[in-house]
């Protein structure tokens, strides 16, 4: 199933109050597209969302079954419980929230006839890889419930598509980071290395903490990639393009090179002009010295290539938004 850019679609975006979800919500508005977010608010901000954009707070799979029967071209499925630590310490919550809500979702689009999809998967389906750059034929072994059930989903779209011939993209993402303007990165619970070392910026965190500074690695820490948050979002329009009838395509996203933990330190330090004090701590189980995606299948097939990779860039657009959020 391919559409002229240009062409409107009706679409629906589940989660669209939150982060990623906001972002991509406010990219689609922009380039014409029709955008009902959904988002129970369990984790969004209702005033994430795009003031274009028609908002229903409330469950993503019951309001699927509800409106997608009014015309929708098709479904970005953002929602979903995303702490990697709470999975592991309450699984019941993630299977549901995330596997029987999708498996909802996708009944709904059958039902409806809603025939294409775009979903927000995660690198975390990888587990620990065995080499990297990160290829989508690199084996699967989610180390985590939260990967566990994203995995899933990933197989459970793969049959509803074969079977019904849904058009339908996985993105798995690796380090999403920056911010669109007013739409950025404000979790309650915050994991993400960015936003943390930022908090001690801002005063509301005394020094960040460095996970192992005895990694094979050129300054001893870890290494990520990041990938800015509208280049992903962007990634997000590309799939809906290129979505094929009965097929299920998976593609990684990443920026293709890492930083390492104190190379973040430093350009946040180098943004903010506060000194960030810094404090190694023990090696968390299960990190891995190097993570970083191979988006070569995401080039090829969907024309896609990252623009904003400079990490001063990135720390400068989330650093932009916390500035903002701090003055509200």
């Amino acid at each position: 199933m391919t559409d002229e850019p240009t062409k409107t679609l009706k679409l629906m975006v589940t989660g669209g109050a939150g982060y990623v979800g906001s972002v991509c919500a406010a990219r689609l508005i922009e380039a014409g597209h029709d955008v009902t977010v959904v988002d129970d608010l369990s984790t969004g901000h209702a005033d994430a969302v795009h003031p274009d954009a028609t908002f229903i707070e409330g469950d993503a799979a019951e309001v699927a079954r509800r409106l997608l029967g009014d015309g929708f071209d098709g479904v970005l499925h953002f929602a979903a419980k995303s702490l990697v630590g709470e999975s592991m310490t309450d699984p019941a919550k993630y299977w549901e929230g995330n596997v029987l809500t999708t498996l909802r979702l996708l009944e709904a689009m059958r039902d409806h006839g809603t025939k294409r999809l775009v979903f927000s998967s995660t690198a975390a389906t990888y587990g620990e890889p065995e080499s990297s750059p990160i290829p989508e034929t690199a084996p699967t072994r989610p180390t985590n419930t939260y990967g566990a059930t994203k995995l899933a989903i990933d197989h459970a779209i793969t049959s509803f598509s074969r079977a019904h011939g849904i058009a339908a993209v996985s993105l798995r993402y690796f380090n999403v980071a920056g911010a669109y303007g007013s739409f950025g990165e404000r979790h309650t619970t915050e994991t993400h290395l960015i936003p943390l070392v930022l908090q001690v910026a801002t005063g509301d965190r005394e020094r960040i903490q460095v996970f192992g500074d005895d990694y094979p690695t050129a300054d001893g820490t870890a290494i990520r990639d990041y990938i800015h948050v509208v280049d992903l979002a962007d990634a997000h329009l590309l799939a809906l393009q290129h979505a094929v009838d009965g097929e299920h395509r998976i593609y990684n996203l990443g920026s293709g090179t890492g930083f390492s933990v104190l190379e973040v330190i430093e350009a946040c330090r180098r943004t903010t002009g506060h000194e960030i004090p810094a404090a190694v701590a023990p090696r968390r189980e299960g990190d891995p010295s190097v993570l970083v995606a191979s988006s070569e299948r995401a080039g090829e097939e969907l024309g896609w290539k990252p623009e904003r990779t400079d990490l001063d860039g990135i720390v400068a657009d989330a650093w932009a938004f916390t500035q903002s959020r701090q003055a509200v």
